[in-house]
């Protein structure tokens, strides 16, 4: 269902129809705030936990790491320059750009806070023994404490949000990575039998995908080894990435002086961290 979805709402032909869809839907990921107030976390106790991590553990430095995966990974950076090149955004949408990915950033650190927590405060405090290895079981583990209509729908709601977001965002990023370096038309606004190749690329992507996944036995754990795949190749990203900034950008733009310096060095002990975490944890 979730693949015929994906190639339905990519075959309507409007790139600002695919858009849309993707906000609406993700807007349902906004539902892991709620369930994050239902499960009334302790602040305090949150508080003293952040400043006591157990830096002994490596499952800590390889969870750790595969956060970072998830949220600085290298297709969400190819996806959002396919997606400027492909509104046609200029030197005079840079302010109106900059604001979407900032208000994008701070509401998908909720988000993922919103889920820690959650899962801190409930799972956490549980039986040991709980398995976790889908998100039903997932869920189920959060029904004691939220309530059986509230908890499973809630969450629900979440997952099949994010879930949904990434898979358009992994699958187009690969679609429109593929068409720019085979010299291929590859925008969803063109139409079916126009773009033959691009169209066949994205339900190969979409296609395999979901039958890599259908083979799986534990998806959380391929979650977590997809996002340590996204650490290593986090670096070379983030260089080219650093390096545009400085050199491409039009002047008024272009990183430099003391703010140059501050993102090298953030991207550096980012990246740091994240490939320490993996070779640590996975050791």
């Amino acid at each position: 269902m979730a693949a015929t979805t994906l190639l339905i709402i990519v075959a309507s032909g409007s790139y600002r129809r695919v858009e849309r869809t993707a906000i609406l839907i993700g807007a349902l990921e906004l539902a892991f705030l709620m369930v994050a107030v239902m499960t009334r976390p302790d602040l305090v106790t949150i508080a003293h936990q952040v400043s006591d991590p157990p830096l002994g553990d490596n499952r800590f430095w390889l969870l750790s790491a595969a956060l970072i995966g998830a949220v600085f990974n290298p297709w969400m950076i190819f996806y959002q320059q396919s997606a400027t090149a492909e509104k046609r955004l200029d030197h005079r949408h840079y302010g109106a750009a900059r604001g979407d990915t900032a208000l994008g950033a701070v509401l998908t650190q909720l988000v993922s806070a919103s889920v820690l927590f959650v899962a801190a405060a409930t799972i956490g405090t549980g039986d040991v023994g709980v398995s976790l290895a889908s998100v039903g079981q997932i869920s189920e583990a959060l029904i004691p404490h939220l309530g059986v209509a509230a908890g499973r729908l809630a969450f629900s709601l979440g997952v099949l949000g994010a879930a949904i977001v990434a898979a358009i965002v992994c699958s187009l990023a690969l679609a429109w990575a593929l068409g720019e370096a085979a010299g291929y038309r590859r925008t969803p606004e063109t139409r079916l039998f126009h773009a033959s190749m691009f169209y066949c690329v994205y339900a190969a992507c979409v296609l395999g995908g979901a039958a890599f996944v259908w083979e799986v036995p534990n998806l959380v754990w391929l979650t977590v080894c997809a996002q340590i795949v996204n650490v290593f190749l986090l670096p070379m990203v983030v260089i080219f990435l650093v390096v545009l900034a400085f050199s491409r950008l039009p002047h008024p733009q272009r990183l430099r002086g003391w703010y140059l310096g501050f993102v090298v060095i953030a991207a550096t002990l980012t990246c740091a961290c994240a490939i320490f975490g993996a070779i640590d944890g996975l050791l």
